[in-house]
Parts: C-alpha cells; sequence; structure tokens
C-alpha cells in the first residue's frame, strides 16, 4: 500500500472500449470512475490489459494500431515518456514485401513487477483511451481490464497527487 493511502475497497476490475470515429483517426474515449473527491478519495491501478484489434494486413504497406491508457485527456497520441500515460500497446504489420506480413508489437508492462506495489495513482475522476490506426482500412477498437482499488488519501497528500495529475496534462 503507498504511504498516505489506505484501501477501501477490495478488487475493481473495470472494462472499457474506444472505437475510432473513422479510419486511421485519432480517437479517444473517458471513463468515468465516480471517485468522491470531498473524500481526498483516489484510485490505485495495479494492472492493464489492453487488447486492440489486430491492425489490417495491406499488400505493399505498413499497417499499425496504436492504444494507450493515459490519466489525463490527451490532444495527439500520447509518446511513452509522457507522465500521464499508464499502459500502451502498439502493433505494426510491415508487408512492404506482399505476402510476408512481419508483425512487430510493443507495450508497457501490463502488470508491475512482484517488487511493485501498483501501476498508477488517478486522482481525479476519470481515465482516457486512445486509439489510432495507420494505413488501416476501416476503423479499429480498442477493450481493455483495469484493475485496482479504491483508497482514501491524507489531504497532503492527496493534494500532490491531484496537482502532479493535472500538471501532467
Amino acid at each position: 500500500m503507498p504511504t498516505g493511502l489506505k484501501q477501501t475497497s477490495s478488487l475493481i476490475v473495470i472494462g472499457a472500449r474506444v472505437t475510432e470515429t473513422a479510419a486511421n483517426t485519432f480517437t479517444q474515449g473517458r471513463i468515468d470512475l465516480q471517485l468522491n473527491p470531498l473524500d481526498n478519495e483516489v484510485f490505485v491501478v495495479t494492472g492493464v490489459d489492453m487488447d486492440p484489434q489486430f491492425p489490417d494486413q495491406i499488400a505493399g504497406a505498413r499497417s499499425a494500431l496504436s492504444f494507450a491508457m493515459t490519466t489525463t485527456n490527451q490532444a495527439t497520441f500520447p509518446l511513452f515518456n509522457s507522465s500521464a500515460l499508464i499502459a500502451q500497446k502498439i502493433q505494426v504489420l510491415d508487408d512492404t514485401i506482399p505476402g510476408t506480413g512481419t508483425y512487430m508489437e510493443t507495450s508497457s508492462m501490463d502488470t508491475p513487477p512482484s517488487m511493485i506495489e501498483y501501476l498508477a495513482i488517478i486522482s481525479t475522476n476519470d481515465f482516457f483511451l486512445q486509439i489510432e490506426g495507420l494505413v488501416q482500412a476501416g476503423a479499429k477498437a480498442g477493450s481493455c481490464k483495469v484493475y485496482g482499488y479504491r483508497a482514501r488519501a491524507d489531504s497532503s497528500v492527496y493534494a500532490a497527487l491531484v496537482q502532479s495529475e493535472v500538471l501532467s496534462a
């Protein structure tokens, strides 16, 4: 348990999904956690399982699908070094030599190693999912499951968490 926090719920699993508004278009979805700011309530993320659709195999092209989860609203797909980024998965299907279809995938930790207690602490009322395709024939979607628990922070810790999250936007 992070210092300054008191767990107030058992494990919670939140399922969420976002679909591109059109093929190859950055799209973002907002997921409400319904936290109670009057009680300094936060959500401690202990794991994320990301499951985007598979990129389209386009002969003679390199296609990709990027999927991410952040603590704050994003104007573009977040970079890996963004302090707001909780998890991401990027899939690339290279068919520049037609018929080869080489697949590559990169992702951040879905679950933390045993020596890390949590992935992130969300102190504002929501989190965001982003998806963006590259050279896709149609709009793509991504689903995720977020694992964690509600906790109450003492006043100074809560203020620091909120300020840090808002400033990372």
